[in-house]
């Protein structure tokens, strides 16, 4: 920085102040201490972490192939461990954090800095009311170099070190809430792959249900030309026909936007079409204790852990406010060479240590040690709640696969039994036995235990998931969809 003022009248000064950072380096070596330039807090809101929303969207990653590629589960969670938002507000959560901790540490250590100064200076005597007969009343000009190591050093400030031990949780706890995101992504592709299983197995239900049909409008047209069925066998027929036909092209559609909603959570190219290579798995679950698999849940949920942290972050931040009300002490030193020139200098020091007590900021105090109790009655009672939360979560999901699981079996005794019922059916009319409202009926028995059966079947792998994640082990998802 340099500053001119020039008067006629008045004192002409001429100062420049240069800072050397790597002088700076040496000379902070040379004392035996490590360089730390304090630097103000910056008014900035902390980076935002993820929500429920975040793990349903994506950053995009890849280039679009004009052929469609195949994907796996595993293919899918690999990409969205990568590119899923939720991992990535994760991670820059995370670095907020250590930014936090970092700042609140430097409070800890000494402050140095360097400077170099170089002074020139003429004084008007009379402009400074000197009238001296037979002095000048010109003195100058005059100048000289100046080059000064400073440090600050906060030596007991317990409120500083109660709000780096806040940090520090705060960091744990990010870091922890990172691993955690990785479990809700799996558990969210896990959910989005399974869904376009089951709707790639409902289009192929329907469309064997349409060509079924097509077969039964085909006799009744040639049985009502030829005269051994009236007119209303093949208007039935037709309208099952039409209707099967449109709930091809709904599934069809909730198939495509699916597919859609896969490729947003684990970051594919809308546009690149893509083949699932894996089928949905059906594996029957053991009986589990309840009771075994909560005590692994608390133990393993890495969300939990982040609650415990963030808790502890809160009481930390609490006795800072207690300590506010404490003496501080610390201390500042400078040491440099001042002289006309650096070849014509002496090396001057000057040193001091302060005590401050706070004598009247009762208000002040008052109010920051309340604002800290709430925080930390928050934060306590988000930590018995997320304790809730994790047995809530282990008894939904094994629930969640009794049922499930029930499920399963009566719906695919429901589709051989359907099945059966329909080919009875059709025999029946092809030998003029009945008319085709029984191979009607028949078909829509078919055509709704069909889609119980592919409901069912994925709401007992998603449960599986559910389980895994309730229980913190999502990383090992393949245990869990084959069984246990």
């Amino acid at each position: 920085m340099i500053s001119s003022k020039v008067s006629n009248l008045s004192k002409q000064t001429i100062t420049s102040t240069i800072g050397f950072c790597a002088c700076g380096f040496l000379l902070a070596l040379a004392c035996g201490n490590i360089l730390a330039q304090s630097v103000p807090s910056l008014a900035t809101p902390p980076p935002s972490g993820p929500n429920a929303q975040s793990f349903q969207g994506s950053v995009p990653k890849g280039d679009v192939s004009a052929q469609p590629i195949d994907l796996s589960l595993d293919d899918a969670i690999q990409r969205g461990l990568q590119t899923n938002l939720g991992i990535l507000l994760s991670s820059t959560q995370i670095t907020g954090a250590r930014g936090e901790k970092l700042e609140q540490l430097q409070s800890l250590l000494p402050s140095i800095d360097f400077s170099a100064k170089e002074t020139a200076s003429q004084v008007d005597l009379p402009a400074e009311g000197l009238r001296i007969k037979g002095f000048p009343t010109i003195i100058g000009p005059f100048g000289y170099t100046d080059v000064r190591a400073s440090m600050n050093w906060s030596l007991v400030n317990v409120q500083s070190l109660r709000n780096y031990l806040a940090a520090r949780h705060n960091f744990a706890a990010a870091q922890l809430s990172a691993q955690d995101a990785r479990d809700m992504v799996i558990l969210t592709v896990g959910n989005a792959y399974l869904l376009v299983i089951a709707d790639e197995t409902q289009v192929d239900s329907v469309q064997a249900q349409v060509n079924t049909s097509k077969v039964s409008l085909d006799q009744a047209v040639d049985n009502h030309e030829a005269g051994t069925a009236p007119l209303l066998d093949e208007l039935r027929a037709r309208v099952d026909y039409q209707s099967l036909q449109q709930q091809l092209i709904a599934a069809q559609n909730s198939l495509e936007k699916d597919k859609l909603a896969l490729a947003r959570v684990i970051g594919l190219p809308l546009a690149q079409s893509f083949n699932l290579t894996d089928k949905a798995p059906y594996t029957p679950f053991d009986q589990l204790d309840a009771s075994t698999l909560i005590e692994q849940a608390k133990r393993n949920r890495k969300d939990l852990a982040a609650s415990v942290e963030q808790a502890a972050a809160a009481s930390d931040q609490r006795k800072a406010a207690t300590a506010a009300r404490l003496p501080t002490l610390s201390t500042s030193a400078d040491y440099g060479d001042i002289g006309t020139t650096l070849a014509h200098s002496h090396g001057t020091v000057d040193g001091s240590g302060t005590l401050s007590v706070p004598v009247f900021d009762e208000f002040a105090l008052r109010g920051h040690a309340q604002q800290a109790q709430a925080q930390l009655d928050s934060a306590q009672e988000q930590l018995n709640d997320r304790q809730a939360q994790v047995e809530a979560d282990v008894r939904d999901a094994l629930l969640d696969i009794a049922s499930a699981q029930k499920q399963v079996e009566v719906s695919r005794s429901s589709v051989d039994l359907s099945n059966e019922a329909l080919k009875e059916a059709q025999e029946r009319y092809a030998n003029g036995v009945s008319d085709n409202l029984a191979v009607s009926q028949a078909q829509q028995s078919v055509a709704q235990a069909e889609d119980q059966y592919v409901a069912s079947l994925y709401r007992h792998n998603v449960a599986k998931l559910s389980l895994a994640r309730a229980l913190g082990d999502g990383q090992e998802y393949k245990k869990y969809l084959g069984g246990k």
